[in-house]
């Protein structure tokens, strides 16, 4: 006898066949009927039974399955039952007790996914159906769950994975962009390969949508009141960059960096400038320029200069070429000046000496002799020995020594006698002679540029104005 008890239920391989009142069915000789190949559910049976010749017992006797609260059990039809056909699937919910049938075979226990705040569940349609909250699926479109709690998944939906809401600052946003066209949860129609920020002001956190992909995040660029900064391809009112322009910005302030524009230098400071400085401004295009007393109209490459003491900001439409210093000179130096219009160089002495808009410093090349020859005066002296090729060439001529200069331009030459002070001009150089000879055992000396003269030289310099220049061993 097989007792069956309550909550319990056993499977009956080749059952029995019976009438409609549920009595078994017998042939003339007295042999119960079966169903040879079928199987037969029995459930909470009160009395215990017998089996017919012919019936088996399929495993054991076995409880009832129990289905907690958000869980499920995911049933699948292997013949024709009720109103569904072989083949088709749906979940029994619970809580409660799920009775076994031999049409029905359990596929899976599924469990419901708890989404927290900030979390959304992605889904994908493993076919064509309409969902819970009655809107048509089609097979393989995806769509974000984003209301908190836990979800039961149905048979027809596909858990992809759950997506963590982005949390939006005043310092941080979000950049995205579109892979397909459609409306985001803002409302506004986003076409396929779109850009945009989303930022604290449109929402505090921000989950992306199916369609989304999360390019990065965008750090907030903050001036303060001594800074300013230049955007490039800055957007329009219309959304769009405006490719080519600049834009100036100027602190206090912070924004975020929309997709497409980006700082030209990064943040700068404002040109502070004192009474001995200056910025060499040129014009990056046609404007009226009114930073001055008076309107002034500029055209593109034109050339001036903002003096100190002042603070500037340049406009889009100005560029700072460089900052200049006035360059302090006593009675003894100088520098070489070139104006870059006409190409004439000159030398500027014995003044403070600010650069005009077209001019720059020029630098003095001389023959390496030559170069050689001060590098020893000087090294010999107190100064250092490497020459500033922007300074105005000095050399200091001793007592009875002679130095010839010869000026290439005017084609003449002057002599200066020692002790002196020689100075050369832009186009003048010195004259360099060479001898061949033995040294005298007990010469007189002349210094001139680190070089030795013999005494009986000495007489035909001064008849002839000329110097010359040996180097002896």
């Amino acid at each position: 006898m097989i007792l069956v008890p309550p909550r319990s239920y056993c499977i009956i391989q080749n059952p029995v066949k019976r009438d409609e009142n549920g009595e078994p069915l017998f042939s003339e000789d007295g042999q119960a009927l079966l169903r040879h190949g079928d199987e037969e559910v029995r459930i909470e049976v009160a009395e215990p039974f017998p089996l017919y010749p012919g019936e088996t017992l399929y495993g054991k006797v076995s409880q009832l399955q129990v289905v907690a609260p958000n869980t499920a059990i995911r049933l699948r039809a292997v013949r024709n039952v009720d109103d569904r056909q072989a083949g088709d699937e749906w979940l029994f919910k619970g809580p409660g007790t799920y009775l076994p049938r031999v049409e029905v075979q359990v596929v899976e226990i599924v469990r419901a996914v708890i989404i927290k705040p900030n979390q959304a569940l992605r889904l994908k349609a493993r076919r064509e159906f309409v969902d819970a909250k009655g809107t048509k699926r089609y097979a393989g479109e995806e769509w974000l769950v984003r209301e908190s709690g836990a979800y039961l998944p149905d048979v027809d939906e596909e858990v992809r994975e759950t997506v963590s809401a982005y949390v939006l600052t005043d310092k941080k946003a979000l950049q995205l962009e579109a892979l397909d066209t459609f409306k985001d949860v803002l409302g506004k129609t986003r076409r396929a390969g779109e850009q945009w920020l989303v930022t604290i002001n449109d929402a505090s956190t921000h989950l992306p949508d199916i369609y989304e992909r999360v390019v990065g995040e965008v750090n907030v660029t903050t001036l303060s009141g001594r800074q300013y900064a230049v955007v490039l391809d800055p957007i329009g009112k219309d959304g769009k960059n405006q490719l080519g322009k600049r834009e100036l910005r100027k602190g206090e302030a912070s924004f975020f960096l929309a997709p497409g524009e980006r700082l030209e230098a990064g943040v700068q400071n404002i040109h502070v400038l004192d009474s001995e400085e200056a910025l060499l401004l040129r014009a990056r295009e046609s404007f009226i320029d009114s930073s001055g007393k008076e309107k002034v109209q500029r055209k593109p490459g034109d050339r001036w200069m903002i003096n100190g003491p002042t603070d500037y900001v340049p406009p889009v439409t100005v560029e700072v070429v460089e900052k200049r210093r006035a360059t302090p000179l006593d009675e003894n130096e100088g520098i070489y000046v070139r104006d870059i219009k006409t190409g004439r160089v000159r030398a500027v002495t014995g003044t403070s000496y600010m650069l005009e808009p077209y001019e720059e410093r020029w630098a003095k090349v001389l023959p390496q002799d030559v170069e050689d020859a001060l590098i020893k005066d000087r090294k010999a002296g107190t100064t250092g020995a490497k020459r500033d090729p922007f300074r105005v060439v000095t050399y200091r001529a001793p007592h009875n020594s002679a130095v010839q200069v010869y000026d290439y331009k005017s084609k003449t030459a002057r002599v200066c006698f020692g002790p002196d002070l020689v100075m050369l001009g832009p186009d003048e150089q010195f004259t360099v002679n060479s001898l061949s000879g033995e040294v005298p055992k007990k010469p007189h000396v002349i210094k001139s540029l680190g070089l030795l003269l013999g005494p009986d030289f000495m007489t035909d310099l001064v008849v002839s104005k000329h110097l010359i220049m040996q180097d002896f061993p």
